[in-house]
């Protein structure tokens, strides 16, 4: 099925960029329901998964602020997930040493181990595209890097 028939659109698109643009949208929408869902197991949504991630990467506590450079979706109340996983025991803040001012988070033993039982159903995550081959995810990885490189020298008017 296309995204003219998911979307129930009578009337075509302006041109194929517009289509794209639709299209990716609402495959961003379909990819985030199926993450949510794939979260639910564990409680935690994908902005506080994209932060547990973060902090097990980055191996060492960090700020706040740094975590919100690092997150996927930049627009995330960060203190607010951080506070959230505090309560659920998945992060530990600490004051920073080198200036007080400053808050460092750090991934708990407990959000290590949600993040494992996780990790090991990333099979799950990875049958989400399984209708393309690795030749063709390559091929959109490519393009979205080559989509995003451009708009990022070429400011919207």
């Amino acid at each position: 099925m296309g995204i003219e028939q998911d979307i129930q659109q009578t009337k075509g698109f302006r041109n194929e960029r517009q289509k794209i643009c639709v299209n990716l949208l609402y495959s961003s929408s379909w990819l985030q329901e199926r993450i949510k869902l794939f979260l639910q197991s564990e409680g935690i949504t994908p902005q506080q998964y994209n932060i547990l991630r973060i902090l097990r990467g980055s191996g060492k506590p960090i700020s706040t602020l740094q975590i919100r450079e690092r997150m996927l979706d930049k627009m995330s109340d960060t203190s607010r997930i951080v506070e959230r996983l505090l309560k659920k025991e998945l992060v530990e803040k600490t004051i920073c040493v080198t200036d007080k001012r400053l808050v460092d988070v750090v991934i708990s033993p407990k959000g290590l181990d949600v993040l494992k039982r996780l990790d090991d159903r990333n099979n799950e995550l990875d049958s989400i595209p399984a209708a393309l081959s690795e030749e063709e995810a390559t091929i959109v990885n490519v393009l979205l890097d080559k989509m995003r490189d451009k708009a990022q020298v070429e400011p919207i008017k």
